[in-house]
């Protein structure tokens, strides 16, 4: 059975192919059975009013009317009926008197016999009669009305008749046309069916009905397999599908009736990878108070880009291999500025020890333990969040290798962190800030740059001060530099960093203040309550 099945079992080229031909088919069948139907009712019902009008005209034929007072009638009735004959194209014109005998035949033979049907109801009655039936002639379509004289008696009787096998000669020359019409349409719409159906499985990829589902499943599934959110969009930014990661994610960053994306940064992005044709890895975006990272590929059909696929990844679900990545990246970043400035150091040293100026040597080497261990005494006894703590002191190594001066205010003091997730927010809001600090003052002077630092924790409130030397902030500017995107420096993945910030004092309730900082640039004042 199941090989049976197979064997008849159709491809989509054939299926087409057959349905279009028996459309096709049953179309032109139809409407030519309908249109033989109508010729003949049509040529039935014309001849017979043309043998009507044939017939009256003779009746009303003067030459005829008087003929009827002659002795011999057909003498004159003849010549006429058969030139009216002749004219009309009918098969026979028949006059008779009111016996029914023939004043005039297309065959002379026939004259002065009876006529071959019965004249009653035209002879009695008056009335003209079309009908069909056979007489000497053969079957015809036949007109009867009644000769009447001037003093309106009925007097004889006008019969005129068109042969059907004549008709019907001509009815099948119109039907073979017809059907020769008919064949040709025919073939014309299986060739036209065969290329419409080609042209189909080209656009399919010559994929049956049964591969597509199957594909479409497939892809259904492995989207939905996916634990990154995927979404693909045309160029008016319309999604066209995602899977079910990407409707959790992004549930309020799009319109539930029009599927639109609203998000003004991968509105962004989707524009950068319509517009060069190119892929974007790595770009970060802020969704619903959390950092993601899009990779954009362009979907490519006749070298114009149609869409857009967009694989958004949460930084949260690979937090952990970013946290080790992290940790990897803070211990050799405070390697190599430790290495880099502990070597400037050592060469000093060699120096003065060559100089045999041991007494300076001594000195330094002991201003530098001091400092070093001064600043790890301070944060240890300062900030009890380690967290917090080791984000100071990696910057305050950093700040050595720019050879920026980084300052904590020996006043400040932050004791009392309600939470794990407030230090982890905190590390990245003054990570951040203090970022942008080093690389202003670095920027505007690369030897005497200076950021200041102090943070409490008395009251209600964490508060912390960060302080630049410098160019500051332009008012004008102050209400737009936490937009996501917004950046005044040049490459990829800028105008991030505060529009980051901000975002996290919002999930904590904050606030972020700008002002001028006394040492020449920018101030910021970062509040976040304890509860």
């Amino acid at each position: 059975m199941y090989l049976f099945k197979r064997k008849i079992k159709m491809k989509l080229l054939s299926q087409i192919v057959l349905l279009i031909t028996i459309m096709i088919f049953s179309s032109v069948f139809f409407v030519s059975v309908l249109f033989t139907g109508m010729v003949d009712d049509l040529t039935e019902k014309s001849l017979g009013n043309q043998a009507m009008t044939v017939a009256k005209l003779i009746a009303e034929n003067e030459e005829i009317i008087h003929a009827f007072e002659d002795q011999n009638p057909s003498k004159t009735i003849q010549p006429i009926a058969e030139m009216t004959r002749e004219l009309a194209g009918a098969g026979y014109v028949v006059i008779g008197n009111r016996d029914g005998i023939r004043y005039s035949h297309h065959n002379p033979i026939n004259i002065g016999k009876t006529m071959g049907t019965s004249n009653e109801p035209v002879l009695k009655e008056g009335k003209s009669i079309i009908y069909e039936g056979t007489g000497i002639s053969g079957n015809a379509i036949k007109a009867k009305t009644p000769i009447i004289n001037s003093k309106g008696d009925v007097i004889g009787v006008s019969s005129v008749g068109f042969l059907t096998k004549d008709v019907k000669e001509s009815v099948a020359k119109n039907k073979a046309s017809v059907l020769k019409l008919t064949l040709v349409i025919l073939l014309l719409g299986v060739a036209g069916a065969f290329l419409i159906a080609r042209r189909v499985k080209n656009l399919i990829f010559n994929l049956e009905p049964e591969e597509i589902s199957f594909m479409f499943k497939e892809k259904e599934a492995t989207l939905e397999a996916i634990r990154d959110a995927i979404v693909t969009v045309d160029s008016y930014y319309q999604i066209t599908s995602m899977n079910k990661r990407a409707r959790e994610l992004l549930k309020n960053h799009y319109r539930e009736k029009e599927v639109t994306i609203e998000n003004s940064r991968m509105r962004k992005i989707i524009d950068e990878v319509i517009s060069f044709k190119m892929t974007l890895v790595n770009q970060n975006i802020i969704l619903g108070h959390q950092l993601y990272i899009v990779d954009s590929s362009p979907i490519i059909e006749e070298d114009k880009v149609k869409g857009v696929v967009l694989t958004i990844r949460p930084i949260s679900e690979i937090e952990q291999i970013n946290n080790e990545v992290s940790k990897i990246k803070t211990i050799s970043e405070n390697m190599r500025a430790q290495n880099h400035e502990y070597l400037n150091k050592l060469n000093t040293i060699y120096g003065l020890l060559n100089l045999k100026q041991y007494d300076r040597a001594i000195e330094m080497i002991s201003g530098e333990v001091r400092e070093r261990q001064d600043i790890i005494n301070f944060l240890m006894s300062s900030v009890k969040d380690p967290l917090i703590a080791a984000c100071l002191l990696g910057k305050i190594n950093r700040s050595k290798e720019l050879r920026v001066s980084l300052v904590i205010d020996e006043e400040s003091n932050l004791i009392d962190i309600p939470s794990t997730e407030i230090s982890k927010s905190l590390v990245t809001i003054l990570g951040n800030i203090i970022d942008n600090a080093m690389e202003a003052v670095r920027d505007r002077d690369r030897i005497n740059g200076k950021v200041k630092i102090s943070f409490t924790d008395i009251g209600k409130d964490l508060i912390f001060e960060i302080e630049d030397s410098g160019y500051g902030i332009d008012i004008e500017l102050q209400q737009i530099v936490f937009t996501d995107g917004y950046t005044t420096k040049s490459g990829e993945n800028h105008g991030i960093g505060l529009a980051i910030v901000k975002d996290s004092i919002d999930v904590l309730n904050g606030h972020i203040y700008m002002s001028k900082s006394e040492l020449g640039g920018a101030k910021f004042t970062i509040v976040i309550p304890k509860v």
